[in-house]
């Protein structure tokens, strides 16, 4: 697979700005001894794959092998582009929208670029990624009940303990949270906030219904639906800005060497 190519391990190593924890653990959702890590980073690709032929999006590594689901120990980290990134974030995709607002404790690496670029979320963030969480969480709910594209799982071990996926249902509580207080706040509070936490832990070990989770997550669709048209955000984020600000990220970065 080319994303895991030499050469954009390669790229991936020598030019990240930013790299850091976005799984279960960032969000205080981990439990002991059962959880893979997911890391994200951003890179800064060198010229020739922006203004030349070849092109460079992004670096996948998993520390198991393709079609083998990780599990506690694994790694499975995802290296941006810094431009696709930007493109990814401005348009509110949740797991992008997380090294924004992870707590330094979590960073990997990082440089002053990385640093900047956490510094400009109010930038960033906007209504339409409210929009987005809310989509998600609609397919995620509707999933779980069996209305779009049928029964969803892939822990069957979950299903057989619980009778549903715990896994997944937290997941889709989750967004629904973290989508009403990104639109109340401008911000995601990493670690969640302990009530959160502790109902979304629950739910995962089985302590909540599949009925509690549809409900909670129903709630939740509600709110953020009206947020999305109420929020004290932009209606979009600045791309104009945007636009500027990676111009000049990357010749800086260039000059540099």
């Amino acid at each position: 697979m080319k994303h895991a190519s030499p050469e954009f391990a390669e790229i991936a190593a020598k030019h990240t700005v930013l790299r850091c924890q976005v799984g279960s653990g960032v969000h205080g959702l981990g439990l002991p001894g059962q959880n893979d890590r997911d890391e994200m980073g951003i890179c800064v690709e060198p010229p020739e794959y922006v203004i030349g032929l070849r092109g460079f999006e992004q670096y996948m590594y998993r520390s198991q092998d393709d079609h083998v689901r990780s599990g506690p120990g694994d790694l499975d980290l995802t290296v941006y582009s810094l431009r696709k990134w930007m493109r990814l974030a401005l348009d509110g995709n949740p797991t992008v929208l997380l090294p924004l607002f992870v707590p330094e404790d979590e960073i990997v690496g990082i440089t002053d670029t990385g640093r900047d670029l956490r510094s400009r979320a109010d930038r960033i963030v906007s209504r339409s990624a409210g929009r987005r969480f809310l989509g998600y969480l609609r397919a995620q709910r509707d999933r779980l009940e069996g209305t779009r594209g049928g029964k969803h799982t892939n822990r069957p071990e979950l299903v057989e303990q619980h009778g549903f996926d715990t896994k997944f249902a937290y997941h889709m509580v989750r967004l629904g949270l973290q989508g009403v207080e990104l639109m109340e706040t401008g911000r995601i509070t990493l670690p969640m906030p302990a009530d959160d936490r502790e109902w979304l832990l629950a739910l995962r070990r089985g302590e909540h219904t599949r009925a509690e989770a549809l409900a909670r997550a129903g709630e939740l669709e509600e709110r953020l639906a009206a947020l999305c048209e109420s929020a004290d955000l932009p209606e979009e984020p600045d791309t104009a800005w945007a636009d500027a600000w990676l111009v000049d990220a990357y010749r800086r970065s260039w000059d540099r060497g």
